[in-house]
């Protein structure tokens, strides 16, 4: 039987980011199963890449302060690139209650440290982007070092530096049970039994099933997200940031020659749908040259969108930490679509939390599986 002293379960980029961090922090016996022929093909491969300190709770905002910088230095810590493009995030405020709700976001951002983010006015917003249709927009706020990541990169650099240094990765890896003994567990895969004295469940969407063979009721469901690239397209700046509309929640960036259109289709039901739903380009087009009538002129082929699944939790918080029933078995789910911007973070934080029991970044206590049962959850409301 083959032996680690810590299994994850999940070779996307929240596992390769705890793989990477463990090994830098002393542990290099660690050992990453990925059910797939290679890695990237669940959410982080679908990823919009987007990475922002711009939330309204104190430990979001604290994970994004620690991830957003250690994007910024990837390349020259691990020699593997990312991509971080600071281009920002400019929310659009289109009622008073936005830039009231933006206000107070910003009091919570800029009293824990962040430092690029500020109000600006309606005025200055259609003078930036004279494209938009601004006569509603009555100001904004905007952050200059968010921005967007490549997220694929950034989960090969993770991994690559991890296997480098001692990790293990096994593709075409599928698990199928885990049995707690005693002081360890042996992880069951198509590859052979793994023993190991901590196991990490990083499974993405589907980290409930994974939570479940060691008895957890996992409160995480998958939810379909659909995003749009367009043709090559010279009518909008591609030095422009994020764009939020905050009236309806259509986003936009810029991708290669064209943009990235992205909207969260408040009809749309939990479960495992893979599949993009062709109808949805008519409703994104539609918001898209409400918002940019340039963008009545864009072409889109709808054999280049792709859906992906975001992992929802019920507060919109990830579940960091050890299980309470089933020690030494950890959990790194329920992004709610920020497992890429908060990867660094999680890394740190679970490795900490499983090497020393304790973390400075956050009050892990907070994100714990515990805080549903004893109604101690705490709703993020900037979600894209």
């Amino acid at each position: 039987m083959q032996t680690a002293e810590v299994v994850i379960i999940g070779g996307g980029i929240v596992g390769s980011s705890i793989a990477c961090q463990l090994v830098e922090a002393g542990c290099g016996d660690v050992l990453v199963l990925e059910r797939e022929t290679a890695q990237g093909k669940g959410s982080t491969g679908k990823s919009m890449g987007g990475v922002r300190a711009q939330f309204s709770t104190p430990v979001n905002i604290r994970m994004s302060l620690y991830s957003i910088p250690y994007y910024a230095s990837f390349e020259e810590r691990l020699g593997h690139p990312c991509d971080y493009r600071p281009q920002g995030y400019l929310f659009c405020a289109t009622s008073d209650a936005h830039l009231n709700y933006l206000r107070t976001n910003q009091q919570e951002q800029i009293g824990l440290g962040l430092k690029n983010v500020r109000m600006i006015s309606g005025d200055e917003i259609r003078g930036m982007f004279p494209q938009l249709r601004g006569d509603d927009i009555l100001g904004g706020s905007f952050c200059s070092t968010d921005g967007f990541v490549d997220p694929y990169s950034a989960m090969i650099g993770f991994m690559t530096w991890a296997c480098d240094h001692g990790a293990k990765l096994w593709k075409n890896a599928t698990v199928d049970s885990i049995s707690p003994d005693g002081q360890s567990f042996t992880v069951s895969t198509s590859r052979g039994e793994v023993s190991a004295k901590r196991v990490v469940n990083a499974a993405g969407a589907w980290a409930r099933s994974i939570a479940a063979m060691v008895g957890v009721d996992l409160p995480v469901e998958p939810l379909r997200r659909m995003l749009v690239p367009t043709e090559p397209f010279d009518q909008f700046p591609h030095t422009a940031p994020m764009i939020i509309d905050m009236s309806n929640g259509f986003h936009f960036r810029p991708e290669s020659r064209g943009f990235l259109l992205a909207w969260n289709d408040p009809e749309e039901t939990p479960g495992y749908k893979m599949d993009f739903e062709p109808s949805f380009i008519e409703k994104i087009l539609t918001r898209a040259a409400d918002r940019v009538p340039v963008f009545e002129n864009l072409a889109v082929n709808p054999k280049r969108a792709w859906a992906g699944l975001y992992e929802m939790t019920p507060d919109h918080h990830p579940i960091l930490g050890e299980a309470p029933a089933v020690p030494g078995f950890f959990l790194a789910n329920g992004f709610s679509g920020h497992g890429v911007m908060h990867a660094p973070a999680t890394g740190k934080i679970l490795a900490d939390l499983i090497l020393t029991g304790s973390t400075e970044l956050i009050d892990a206590k907070l994100l714990d599986l515990a805080r549903f049962a004893e109604s101690r959850t705490i709703h993020e409301t900037a979600v894209l």
